[in-house]
């Protein structure tokens, strides 16, 4: 990855073991990690501080670190390995992993929006990976550390790079976008995702807009083209939009969800993708929209549809107790992540009873009873029980007993009450989505149920 001649021209003041014949062939942040000539970057947070670890580190096969200057070596390990001091580890990093980028100079693809960021990743991924050497986003490593950490990660080879792009506050994305220098971009939506500090979805729009701070002036940014708050992006020469309306450049019809799969046609073109849902058919189209410009086959854009490897918690189907099918779509939620999830609920056929267990939606802020109350508009007969856990979930109960509608709901305490709640469903008749907040921990749940 590295010489150490090359570190010391980015980092030009270090000290410790003398060896220029090194090369640094990993980067790593967890000194619990074995590496091979590995560079240890120290991540300091409000209750941890990497640079207490250093022993482990070098223990672990630690060549060389870089190391915040105002912090003192430890005396016992100065001529272990070499120190390049820096002001700020995790900028560092950034620069770092700027650095490498350019090096290996791929072409870059960034992706954000409030939603459907990872499940667009993921299928992109498998689509371009058809004809191209890429490398993603594992996980959530889609911030100001795990974003360089991605980079840093990418084998020497890599054709195309594939970079997710999270946030929770302005100028994230920008800084983000600064590192990655995207030849490429897409925003999936606007929902409401962290409004709690952005306050608006008009807000929410500009922060995610910021993904062009760094966007190549001859890259496409392809955008949501239903959405009125990008609106004014549609005058640009190198966006491209995609949805159901027919002014979009690539235009999404006749979707039909079935019980593990959605097909849908985009410009008139059959496709079929193993997740469920309107909303991945519009994902769907903005990875079809980047294919082509990438001289993807279309057949090829299928077959890389259908080898789709998709991230855990995210629509996930398990089989539980007594056959009972459990959707776990709990790895996160917003309110308009929420709705299409129980839209794809009431689609799916096969079933007798439709369950839903909704949980809180955190980072609402201001508008938190709102939101959650807007989630019981999606709510109809088409769902039979619905059951509602967690401070804020208690506002769905309350929306719904306004509409008056003819369904079981009701809002539950504790966690025993609701399995014993759920228990009665289980059987292979019943279908149950389980969706929340990250911060309510709902796969609990699915993994009671399923064990």
């Amino acid at each position: 990855m590295f010489t150490i001649e090359a570190l010391q021209a980015i980092f030009p003041h270090y000290e410790g073991k003398k060896d220029s014949g090194l090369s640094i062939t990993e980067v790593v942040t967890d000194s619990r990690l074995q590496t091979n000539n590995g560079l240890f970057i120290p991540i300091r947070g409000e209750n941890f501080d990497g640079h207490r670890f250093i022993h482990d580190a070098i223990h672990n096969g630690a060549v060389a670190t870089l190391w915040d200057k105002s912090i003192d070596i430890p005396e016992a390990y100065k001529q272990s390995i070499i120190y390049f001091y820096v002001d700020d580890t995790i900028e560092a990093l950034q620069e770092l992993a700027k650095y490498y980028r350019e090096k290996i100079n791929p072409r870059v693809i960034g992706i954000t929006g409030s939603n459907g960021k990872t499940s667009t990743k993921d299928l992109l991924h498998a689509v371009l990976q058809t004809r191209y050497k890429t490398h993603a986003t594992a996980g959530n490593f889609n911030n100001h550390i795990g974003l360089p950490l991605t980079v840093l990660q990418m084998p020497a080879d890599t054709e195309i790079l594939i970079l997710e792009m999270g946030m929770s506050d302005f100028k994230e994305i920008e800084r983000l976008s600064k590192i990655a220098m995207p030849d490429e971009a897409i925003i999936t939506n606007i929902g409401e995702s962290h409004i709690e500090h952005l306050g608006s979805r008009e807000g929410i729009a500009n922060a995610k807009l910021e993904i062009k701070a760094g966007l190549s002036n001859e890259g496409s940014l392809i955008i949501d083209g239903d959405e009125p708050l990008l609106k004014e992006e549609h005058e640009d020469a190198n966006v491209i939009t995609c949805g159901f309306s027919e002014t979009n450049d690539y235009l999404v019809t006749d979707v039909h969800i079935g019980i593990d799969e959605t097909r849908f046609k985009v410009n008139n073109v059959a496709y079929q993708i193993p997740l469920l849902g309107k909303h991945h058919a519009q994902n769907s189209s903005f990875i079809i929209a980047l294919a082509e410009k990438l001289a993807v086959k279309q057949s090829d854009i299928q077959k890389g549809m259908q080898q789709l490897q998709y991230s855990k918690m995210r629509f996930e189907q398990i089989k539980g107790k007594n056959s009972v099918t459990l959707i776990n779509d709990a790895y996160n939620a917003s309110p308009t992540s929420m709705k299409a999830a129980i839209e794809v609920v009431k689609q799916l056929s096969g079933f007798k009873e439709k369950v839903i267990v909704l949980g809180d939606v955190l980072e609402l802020g201001d508008y938190t009873e709102t939101l959650h109350r807007q989630i019981a508009d999606a709510i109809d007969e088409g769902i039979q029980y619905v059951y509602l856990y967690g401070e804020s979930a208690r506002f769905i109960h309350e929306a719904l007993n306004d509409k008056q509608v003819d369904i079981h709901h009701e809002h539950v305490e504790t966690e025993a009450a609701l399995i014993e709640k759920l228990m009665r469903h289980a059987n292979d008749r019943t279908v149950m989505l389980f969706k929340a907040s990250r911060g309510m921990a709902f796969e609990r749940f699915v993994e009671t149920l399923s064990e």
